[in-house]
């Protein structure tokens, strides 16, 4: 019985596209997951632990629905964001947009322009398109809502009945929901971020 669990997971590990699969179903379901949260809406700057550090757990905004989606998948955004702005500082816009000269581990990963940085940087800036099949399962959408506030959501593999988009999980204002949204306002980014744990296990 060992050895034919070993030998299925050596088959798995040489599958092509298995961990690709893997990330999908892992992200997927760790957003879903968000939506059973209560979450009061409420960006407020607080002082918080590093490395994986967070927020109140009843508190959030769009960027905590992204963050705690992926550490639920083993992987801290505040870590790996505020390592990459340490070393390339200048490759973010926190200098420009809000004025400041070092980073910040307590907020810079959970501002939307830092995340468009980073997922830029680290990991696929994908095409923006008016067409629903080109937002994949586990891509990370920018959007820029009305009064010039960016937003974030991550594309789930459910899909509308009525409009046949893929739906998105977000926090707009009422915490974490599954919503037909993806066209509803201005996309400013389309990305894909595959932790390397996946990318590694697949080579």
């Amino acid at each position: 019985m060992i050895i034919i669990r070993l030998l299925l997971i050596t088959l798995l590990a040489f599958t092509p596209n298995a961990f690709s699969e893997t990330f999908e179903t892992d992200i997927v379901q760790a957003a879903l997951e968000r939506t059973q949260h209560n979450v009061r809406y409420d960006g407020s700057y607080m002082s918080i632990p590093y490395p994986n550090g967070d927020v109140p757990a009843n508190i959030g905004v769009c960027t905590d629905v992204i963050i705690r989606t992926y550490r639920a998948i083993g992987t801290d955004l505040q870590k790996l964001v505020h390592e990459d702005m340490l070393a390339n500082f200048g490759a973010y816009p926190s200098k420009r947009i809000w004025g400041m000269s070092s980073t910040d581990k307590n907020i810079d990963h959970r501002r939307v322009p830092n995340l468009q940085a980073f997922l830029s940087r680290k990991g696929e800036k994908l095409a923006v398109s008016n067409d629903a099949s080109d937002y994949k399962a586990g891509d990370i959408v920018t959007w820029m809502l009305t009064g010039n506030l960016p937003h974030i959501g991550l594309i789930t593999n459910n899909v509308s009945s009525i409009s046949n988009n893929p739906l998105v999980v977000h926090n707009i204002g009422a915490g974490p929901k599954l919503d037909d949204m993806l066209f509803s306002y201005k996309i400013t980014g389309h990305y894909r971020y595959v932790p390397s744990k996946y990318r590694e296990s697949s080579l």
